[in-house]
């Protein structure tokens, strides 16, 4: 049954119909839980509480399929539009943005001069970029174009997801560069042939880079909700006598709370993914995929 709802929420988050309708109800049936609003004002808000006990922030203006040149630059104004946000509130946070919303399936050089106006407004008000890490197909390309900028720019990471069997040599070839990563399982639905089907597999490569990418001196974001690996990371982290300035746990927002501020009172560095933003529909169906338990909390809300 798993299996099947999540097969169906991955195909619901890639039907345009379904986002079209989506938009007109705007976000009910629990949809709030995960999203910070559709307005940047909304989404600095949401900030603010977390900063307020101790959490900082990544903001991701919701977007993935742009169609034309006009959107992919209209998309990458309103990440600009954030950034100014967030330096105007005085909120800590940083940006998050997917490649594909700033015209990489139009064109690479489209991407990269929206990639570059981006960051030069990052680089202005001392921000840091991290280019979330899409479905396999984009991978390459991905990490093609990080290369490209970080000639130019040290403000710019990416995500590295532990389900893909080329991770472990992507982490060996990052450490060239001394990339910042965001080390996640993954939640795109991929074929056998590029990923591991099992989830024991998969949760033994996630440990294995982030422990790669530790002691090669670089820094971790740690984006899980897996206690047990949270948990495994902290030993690992003390026996290594790893800096507490080297790393930080990640978790989404509107999910695991208790967790989260569980680790701040602990006094580890913790970071929220903030998305905001109409184009939510994609989003919020691949964190109903992910996790069996939010669809319940869905349907509660339906019901009431």
């Amino acid at each position: 049954m798993e299996a099947i709802m999540r097969n169906m929420f991955q195909a619901l988050g890639k039907s345009h119909s379904a986002n079209k309708m989506a938009k007109r109800f705007g976000l009910r049936f629990g949809a709030a839980r995960f999203v910070a609003g559709e307005s940047i004002q909304q989404a600095i808000e949401a900030v603010r509480g977390l900063n307020s006990d101790g959490r900082l922030a990544t903001l991701d203006h919701l977007g993935e399929f742009v169609f034309s040149e006009e959107e992919a630059n209209e998309s990458a104004e309103m990440c600009i539009k954030t950034l100014e946000a967030i330096a105007a509130s005085g909120v800590n946070s940083n940006l998050s943005l997917k490649m594909t919303s700033l015209g990489l399936d139009i064109s690479k050089d489209l991407c990269l001069q929206n990639m570059r106006r981006i960051l030069d407004c990052a680089k202005k008000h001392g921000n840091f970029v991290r280019i979330d890490m899409e479905d396999y197909e984009h991978c390459q390309i991905t990490l093609d174009i990080l290369h490209e900028l970080r000639d130019e720019y040290d403000n710019v990471g990416t995500v590295i997801q532990a389900y893909l069997y080329r991770s472990e040599q992507d982490i060996r070839d990052l450490n060239g560069i001394h990339a910042n990563l965001r080390l996640v399982k993954g939640a795109y639905k991929e074929s056998p042939k590029v990923a591991f089907p099992e989830k024991k597999d998969v949760d033994d490569n996630y440990k294995k880079i982030i422990k790669q990418h530790l002691l090669n001196g670089n820094y971790a974001a740690i984006a899980s909700h897996d206690e047990a690996v949270i948990n495994e990371m902290k030993a690992f982290i003390r026996d290594m006598k790893i800096s507490g300035d080297q790393f930080e746990f990640q978790m989404l927002y509107g999910i695991r709370e208790d967790l989260q501020k569980r680790l701040v009172a602990e006094g580890y560095r913790v970071r929220a993914y903030v998305p905001y933003g109409i184009d939510w529909f994609g989003y919020f169906m691949r964190r109903l995929a992910e996790r069996p338990a939010n669809v319940w909390f869905v349907l509660k809300n339906f019901f009431k």
